[in-house]
């Protein structure tokens, strides 16, 4: 038996080839994979924690990668790497790497001349990319964990509370994250902005 996912509102759906990167063979739901995912995130976020990191290195495909692989890297063979097939969402996939290297220029102009608020700077820089969409999944769990890297590492700041909720989970919040991120798509950061410290 294969593993048979239901997705929320508003996730991208893995590929039959994209599931074959399943490390762990006995997952056969969404609950089960859900837990082994959050575990192997609860990893990643201590390892960011547990470290400092400058702009330099944040602003990097590398480390954008390198995020992503310790996300999922206990879970999915194709961690870290990027996305080989085109989705719903996100640039063709051979523009990512050239996607990411706009923002990260956009990124340093805009901290550089001091463009919008930390905060913002932060937002926006999660939004770019999970509107990139640089991998098969996982991508808005991961520009989270970027933007909190970047507001905290970069910035100095706290990390943003992303309504304070599991956003993996049907449920109200994911709705107003979902359509906050939407609007974002149509250049109103605002919402997605209030969001990230709701």
């Amino acid at each position: 038996m294969g593993l048979e996912l239901e997705y929320e509102y508003g996730q991208t759906p893995i590929s039959e080839e994209e599931k074959e990167g399943l490390l762990i063979k006995t997952v056969s739901t969404r609950r089960e994979l859900d837990e082994f995912e959050q575990n192997n995130i609860e990893s990643a976020v201590e390892w960011s924690l547990r470290r400092k990191f400058n702009l330099g290195r944040i602003l990097t495909e590398e480390f954008i990668c390198e995020v992503h692989r310790r996300m999922f890297g206990d879970v999915w063979e194709w961690a870290g790497k990027f996305r080989k097939t085109n989705k719903n969402i996100g640039v063709d996939k051979v523009m990512i790497g050239t996607e990411l290297k706009i923002l990260f220029d956009d990124c340093r102009f805009w901290i550089e001349n001091k463009t919008f608020s930390e905060d913002e700077i932060a937002v926006r820089f999660k939004h770019r990319i999970v509107k990139i969409h640089p991998f098969a999944n996982g991508n808005g769990r991961h520009s989270r964990l970027c933007g909190d890297i970047l507001v905290s590492h970069g910035f100095n700041k706290p990390v943003f509370t992303w309504g304070s909720a599991n956003l993996t989970k049907a449920g109200n919040t994911r709705k107003i994250y979902i359509d906050s991120v939407r609007k974002a798509d149509q250049d109103a950061i605002k919402p997605l902005l209030e969001f990230a410290r709701s």
